[in-house]
This record gives C-alpha cells, sequence and structure tokens, in this order.
C-alpha cells in the first residue's frame, strides 16, 4: 500500500515539473454521443495509472466489497466490470493522492450491461464524498462522464476515485483520467480562451481621397458597447425607481424579466389578463438600447401553477395553453431574443403529465412557429450546479433537447437554445468547464440565464469565479445574472443595498464589466497607412487625423466574430 502512495507522489511531482516548463493547455474535447468504442483517455491518463486497462486491473481495486473482472471487446479494448452489484457505491476504483489548491479535470467512458442507469463519478477524501460528474450510462455503447473537482485544503491528500449508481446493473469502465491543473495554469486557459473566443485583432487602414495610404495618421479608439451580452433580471421595481434605472442602465445590454411575463402574473384570474406592467418593462428596455429574453410561456413546476389551472380538465387545459401562448408570444413576438418555451421539463412534468410524454415538444413546435426570429430555450437547473443531480447531467439535457428537435414539424428545432440556470452554492469550478465542454456537442448557443451564488462569507469570491469561468468558455453566448432588486431584497443574491451602493457581489460585477472592454487606443500610423489594435467584440469609434491635410474623420465600427479584420478609413 505504502509503495503504491509514493508512486502517487512521485508521478505528480513530475508532472508538476513538467508543467512548470511547459504549461499543459486545457482540453475542450468532449462527446454527446454513445459509441461503439470509447475515445482515448484525455491527457493520456494524467495522474490514473493504467488508465486504459492495457494491463488488465493493475492499479484498479474493487470498492465497497464489490466485485471486479477484466472485460474485452471483440475488437479486442480492454476494460474492467464492476460485477454482481447489490449496493450503489460497489464499483472499480483507484487511489490517487490529491494537490492542496489544484483543479482536477476528470473523464471516463461508461457502458451497463443493461439498459440504462445514471452513473455518478465519487472522489472520497479526508472522510469526504465530493461528487466529480455524472452521466447516463447505456447498454451497447459507451458514453463519456466529463467532470472535475477541486482539492481545497480540506480534500488534499490520499483520495480514491470510485463510481456509483443506484441502479444494481454490471458498471463498465474504461479510458479514465484524472489531470492536475495549478490555478495559475487554470488562468491562463482563460486568457487564452478570451483571447480567441471574445477579442479579434483589427487593422486600420488610414488612406486619403486618391486612396493612397496615409503614413503618421493620428489613430483614436473608443470602445461604445460590449459586443458579449452581459445582464441582470430586472423587477417591475425599476419603473418608478430612477437611482435602480441609472444603475441598470449604465452596466447592462440584456435583462430577463423576473416574474412579470410569467403566466401566473398576467393572468391571475381566468380571463382577466393583464400585460400592463411586463409592456411598461419592454418599453423602458427597448428605450435603453437592452436586450429581453422572454420568461417564460410555461412552466413544468406543479407548484407553480394556479389553482384554477390545476383544476381544469385534459380539454380545458388544453384550451387554456393555446390561448396563454397565442396571447404572450402574440404580444412580444419580435421583441425578445429567446423564449423559454417550458421552463425547467428535466425536473417537472406538470405538462407531461397531462399531455402526454411529447407535451414539451409540441409547446416548442408552436412557439417555432409564432416567433421564427427568437431562440426557443431549454432553461434548468443543476447541469452546471450539482454534479450528483441525476435529472440534469449534461448527456440526459442533450437527449431532452434533441428529443424536442427531432419532434415532426419540428424540423429539427434550427434556433434551439440552451440555458443553463445557475444558482450555485459552492460552484465546482472545474466540473463548470467540462460540463460545458459536452454541452458545446449540441452546437446551439448556450445562455447562463439565472446566475446568483448562495450568501456566506466568500459569496463575492465565488461569483468572480463562476463569472470567470462562464465568459471564458468559447461556447457560451451570454450571461444573465439573477439579481433583479425590490424593496425587500433579491430572490437570493443582490449586487447592491436598496439606495443602489454595491455590494462586494457588485463591486465583482463592475470590475469584471471594466477588464472585459477595450479601453482608448491612441497610436500613429505606420509607414503603410496602418494601425493594428487587439479589442473586445463590440462597437466602437473610431478618430482618425491627417497629420499633412489637417483633417479629421469619425468612424463607427462593429467587432464580433464574423467582421472583417481590416478596415479603411479615408481621411
Amino acid at each position: 500500500m505504502e509503495r503504491a502512495w509514493l508512486f502517487s507522489l512521485l508521478w505528480v511531482a513530475l508532472l508538476s515539473a513538467a508543467r512548470a516548463v511547459d504549461p499543459l493547455p486545457y482540453d475542450y474535447s468532449s462527446s454527446s454521443e454513445c459509441l461503439p468504442e470509447p475515445l482515448e483517455s484525455h491527457y493520456g491518463g494524467g495522474i490514473i495509472r493504467n488508465s486504459d486497462f492495457s494491463a488488465g486491473l493493475k492499479g484498479w481495486s474493487a470498492f465497497g466489497y464489490g466485485v471486479i473482472a477484466e472485460g474485452a471487446s471483440a475488437a479486442g479494448n480492454r476494460f474492467a466490470v464492476a460485477r454482481n452489484r447489490t449496493r450503489p457505491y460497489q464499483s472499480v476504483s483507484q487511489k490517487v493522492y490529491l494537490q492542496n489548491d489544484t483543479h482536477y479535470s476528470l473523464s471516463a467512458w461508461l457502458q451497463v450491461s443493461d439498459g440504462t442507469a445514471d452513473v455518478i463519478a465519487v472522489v472520497k477524501t479526508n472522510g469526504n464524498f465530493i461528487h466529480a460528474g455524472g452521466v447516463d450510462a447505456r447498454s451497447g455503447c459507451w458514453t463519456i462522464l466529463k467532470g472535475g473537482l477541486t482539492a481545497a485544503a480540506a480534500a488534499a491528500g490520499p483520495a480514491e476515485l470510485y463510481f456509483e449508481s443506484n441502479a444494481t446493473v454490471d458498471i463498465w469502465v474504461d479510458n479514465v483520467s484524472l489531470q492536475p491543473f495549478s490555478k495559475a495554469e487554470w488562468s491562463a486557459h482563460h486568457d487564452a480562451s478570451i483571447k480567441k473566443a471574445r477579442k479579434k485583432t483589427v487593422r486600420l487602414r488610414a488612406k486619403d481621397g486618391a486612396g493612397n495610404p496615409v503614413p503618421g495618421a493620428q489613430v483614436r479608439i473608443e470602445h461604445v458597447r460590449n459586443g458579449f451580452p452581459l445582464g441582470s433580471a430586472m423587477s417591475a421595481e425599476i419603473l418608478s425607481n430612477p437611482a435602480y434605472q441609472r444603475w441598470f442602465t449604465s452596466r447592462f445590454t440584456v435583462t430577463t424579466f423576473e416574474n412579470e411575463m410569467k403566466w401566473y402574473s398576467t393572468e391571475r384570474v381566468p380571463g382577466r389578463e393583464d400585460y400592463s406592467v411586463p409592456d411598461a418593462m419592454m418599453r423602458f428596455a427597448k428605450s435603453h438600447g437592452i436586450a429581453v429574453r422572454g420568461h417564460n410561456i410555461f412552466w413544468d413546476d406543479p407548484s407553480t401553477q394556479m389553482g384554477w389551472v390545476k383544476a381544469l380538465s385534459g380539454d380545458q387545459l388544453q384550451r387554456a395553453t393555446a390561448k396563454r401562448m397565442k396571447s404572450v408570444m402574440s404580444r412580444y413576438a419580435g421583441q425578445v431574443i429567446a423564449w423559454d418555451v417550458v421552463n425547467e421539463n428535466l425536473h417537472f412534468s406538470f405538462f407531461e403529465n397531462k399531455f402526454g410524454w411529447e407535451a414539451s415538444a409540441a409547446f416548442y413546435r408552436k412557439a417555432h412557429q409564432m416567433d421564427t426570429g427568437a431562440h426557443m430555450s431549454m432553461n434548468d437547473f443543476n447541469t452546471l450546479e450539482q454534479p450528483g443531480d441525476p435529472n440534469a447531467v449534461p448527456n440526459k439535457y442533450l437527449g431532452k433537447l434533441w428529443q424536442i428537435k427531432a419532434f415532426p414539424g419540428n424540423g429539427n428545432a434550427a434556433r434551439m437554445a440552451i440555458g443553463l440556470e445557475g444558482h450555485f452554492g459552492v460552484p465546482n469550478i472545474p466540473y463548470i468547464r467540462a460540463a460545458l465542454d459536452t454541452m458545446s456537442k449540441a452546437n446551439v448557443p448556450i445562455w447562463l440565464t439565472e446566475i446568483d451564488v448562495a450568501q456566506g462569507p466568500n459569496q463575492a469570491q465565488h461569483l468572480e469565479a463562476v463569472l470567470r469561468e462562464v465568459y471564458a468558455h468559447p461556447a457560451v453566448h451570454g450571461i444573465i445574472l439573477w439579481t433583479a432588486r425590490h424593496p425587500g431584497g433579491c430572490y437570493v443574491m443582490c449586487l447592491t443595498d436598496n439606495n443602489f451602493k454595491n455590494l462586494p457581489t457588485g463591486d465583482v460585477v463592475d470590475k469584471l464589466i471594466w477588464e472585459w472592454k477595450t479601453h482608448s487606443h491612441a497610436g500613429v500610423a505606420d509607414a503603410d497607412g496602418y494601425y493594428e489594435a487587439e479589442l473586445f467584440h463590440g462597437d466602437y469609434n473610431v478618430t482618425v487625423s491627417h497629420p499633412v491635410a489637417n483633417s479629421t474623420v469619425m468612424q463607427s465600427l462593429s467587432v464580433h466574430k464574423e467582421s472583417d479584420n481590416e478596415f479603411t478609413i479615408h481621411v
């Protein structure tokens, strides 16, 4: 046993020394498919020994008095099998040593002997059991579980990785990887991803009226508006509170109405619809150039249904839902960028229980027909927040997405989108990145739609870590904080006090807004009239002055992922 621990320590030390010379890039690859054979281990397995089981079960043990055996495919691929399981925790395991203050990226390929089963990766350390990722595994093909964990002080030291499932099926395990990254390396990944996904190097060329380059032209670039959508939910309080208005509009470019567009807000009494409040909020948002997400058409949680809705018969409910959809969508179609069509339909099933399994998909079909210009978004919680929530693991979320897209009449729903709420306690930062890696395989826009962090002494620190992680991920298209202000406070997390003075969380947001924008550029064009600048995506005013003709020209410039890299300005 001691020799195994010494080997682990030596292996970790060698990896750390190598990365000190050449920092290890992060592997964003994942898969949303169930494959006949697993793909190779990330990072060659990292600190996992015999990660591909090519040496049989060497380095691996049975966990929880279980039974493990070797398995092999017809093609000769070797793997481990946890057999005859009678307890959730009985599986294959390996002992590792975790370094303090280190992020770990985890991946493993899993299969079960029969049907489908939820499988969770667990790391046992110092008496604690850390959920590091989950997957809906199947028989007959291999699915990747991609996750991670952070070894803080309480989790550092000897640890053991294993897999658990409430189903008593055999669990097959292959190509496991556990790769450490220092905090400095993790931050370097952020910088590299932001440079690639959120910035563009542009070349401005000054020319005179005859088309000749103007060497020595004075160039000044001013950032007008950030191109990445960052926003907050708003409440009706904003309509009558000038301080709230000033604070909000000086920061955010997108919003969601917290409750005011929901069915229970617009039709409390059957047949008596009142859209006066969301109408006023929409006018306010549009007057300040703030985009709006439509939240929501329906909510699958039974506890959110009005008593009169619950009392309807099946036919009555059909008519009521059709009326609700027509009412809200005909009013705001063309005015919102996305619709949360059936909120939280991974965790709840009020309408599916009433109308059948295809209820959500049918709602999405109708919604797309009524507003073809907006994205139709799934919106749910715990895909990023809780690796141990089997309802919302990434591949189960994607399975629901595929079901909706494949429903007859949806035409594969080209304008689908992913909404991930993001109600965090203590965030698992490596898991957030890993889950986003898998979600990105859907190739649809991903939004963080309701970010907040539970109260506590490290709330602001945790918020900053979450925002940095999701902003840097190339698959994320926008962020909305769930921080609508009311006289009595906020849902979970506020950014300001009642006088709209920043709390520590608000200071974090302001710091990042400042950090994620281009500050004034000023310089002189080279001998060929070129001036080069690396700019965050967004809108700019460019002022160019001719050094001889004493003329000055101002031109607006929009920089985004698909925009040109070179612009000509005539002075």
